[in-house]
């Protein structure tokens, strides 16, 4: 849905940045040692470096992203510059959870699909992108995945201005969040 709001957007009115970039570094650790890593859990996430970068954004800084690398779990040497745009939509499962940045929303919007579809992109996404085998998929579903829904990412919920069924392919809400996001873009 992120994307496909900010792909809707007049270039150079918005910018996108997935919270998913900010994961730790982790090449400290060996690789054995990354992969028990719970990358459920918020504490994964440096949310602090998020909220640095958007208010960053919001003074009219440009930012340089972290790229992560999920095959490895660390952080690729590159970065991606963001430039400061009237709209900056955050992309996360977490982000709700974090209260710095909770508070630096405009528009909080909770993306509510069922379980059975999260759990189908997610062995489909790990499988095609990050070179994993079904068995370390289902490990970890049980293993993190599915109790860091239930303890983190279900009850953030609460703090959403919007709860969006359907995501991506929910045309009315997209359209209707449209809307509001070109009127941000062009108050200035």
């Amino acid at each position: 849905m992120a994307h496909k709001l900010g792909a809707a957007m007049p270039q150079g009115r918005c910018a996108t940045i997935e919270h998913d970039a900010y994961y730790r570094d982790q090449s400290h650790l060996t690789f054995e040692q990354r992969t028990k890593i719970n990358y459920d859990h918020p504490a994964s996430l440096e949310s602090d470096l998020l909220a640095r970068h958007l208010s960053e954004l919001r003074s009219g800084r440009t930012v340089d992203v972290p790229i992560y690398d999920f095959a490895t779990h660390t952080r690729r040497p590159d970065t991606r510059r963001v430039e400061p745009a009237a709209v900056v939509i955050v992309e996360g499962i977490l982000v709700f959870t974090e209260p710095l940045l909770r508070d630096m929303m405009d528009i909080k919007i909770f993306v509510d699909t069922d379980s059975d579809i999260r759990l189908i992109r997610r062995i489909r996404r790990d499988l095609e992108q990050r070179g994993r085998t079904f068995e370390s998929v289902r490990a970890q579903y049980y293993a993190t995945v599915r109790p860091m829904h239930i303890e983190h990412v279900e009850p953030s919920k609460r703090w959403a201005d919007l709860i969006v069924p359907e995501g991506g392919d929910n045309k009315v809400a997209l359209d209707v969040i449209l809307g509001q996001l070109w009127r941000i873009a062009f108050a200035e």
